[in-house]
């Protein structure tokens, strides 16, 4: 009895394995160990140094190599399941270095446009986000914002260019037919220029709700 439980133990094991979403190793998680200590050595020393206004933004990790890799497959590769890991770095970012907010917030994921959203079956985004508020306990509202202006590709572009390129690019989801009475915590896979996140405050803005920041699993530049 005892040899039949063991086999049997070892056999849904194995079963249960599948491939890490970055190396192909085996792993019982979306991504093997070796990759995932790679990945850690990604998160900024000072995770709150671009918490400052006109636009708050806190990142768990500088955006190049193996993170660079991970954000790729996760959008390009068909590997939403990379979004749970990265949504739990960041929320424990966000418990020890967040700024202390008097009031309980809203999280809002930066939303896709519904043609592309069709194309890639997911919006990273808001996985991160789910990912995110499981671990820190902040209220989801995952269609706070819907994307109603098709927007091309900001890699490549000029500051400037990101910035026309989002013009109107946003109005209120469904979440906020009545105004939230919290402010909102914006949520995006990379932070670079912040014209995304602009584009998406002053839409809030304009409706008569307070943004608190953004909070960003990569963010491009140096480590501040």
């Amino acid at each position: 009895m005892q040899t039949w439980t063991r086999s049997f133990k070892s056999l849904l094991k194995l079963f249960l394995q599948s491939n890490c979403a970055l190396c192909q190793r085996p792993t019982s998680s979306e991504l093997c160990p070796d990759c995932t200590r790679q990945l850690q050595k990604c998160h900024l020393q000072s995770p709150g140094s671009l918490w400052k206004p006109p636009l708050p933004v806190l990142a768990w990790g500088k955006y190049g190599g193996i993170l660079k890799r991970a954000i790729a497959a996760m959008k390009y590769d068909n590997h939403p399941e990379i979004a749970r890991p990265l949504g739990q770095y960041l929320a424990e970012v966000w418990l020890l270095h967040a700024p202390k907010c008097k009031s309980q917030l809203t999280v809002v994921p930066i939303p896709m446009h519904p043609s592309k959203l069709k194309t890639r079956g997911y919006n990273q985004a808001a996985l991160i986000a789910q990912s995110f508020c499981e671990v820190t306990g902040l209220k989801l509202k995952p269609h706070g914002l819907e994307r109603v202006k098709q927007t091309q590709a900001q890699f490549g572009l000029s500051p400037s260019e990101r910035g026309k390129n989002l013009t109107a690019a946003f109005a209120l989801g469904e979440d906020f037919r009545r105004r939230p009475h919290t402010a909102v915590l914006l949520l995006d896979d990379i932070y670079t220029t912040g014209a995304t996140a602009k584009s998406a405050i002053q839409t809030l803005h304009q409706a008569g709700i307070s943004v608190y920041g953004l909070a960003t699993v990569a963010a491009a530049g140096k480590d501040r």
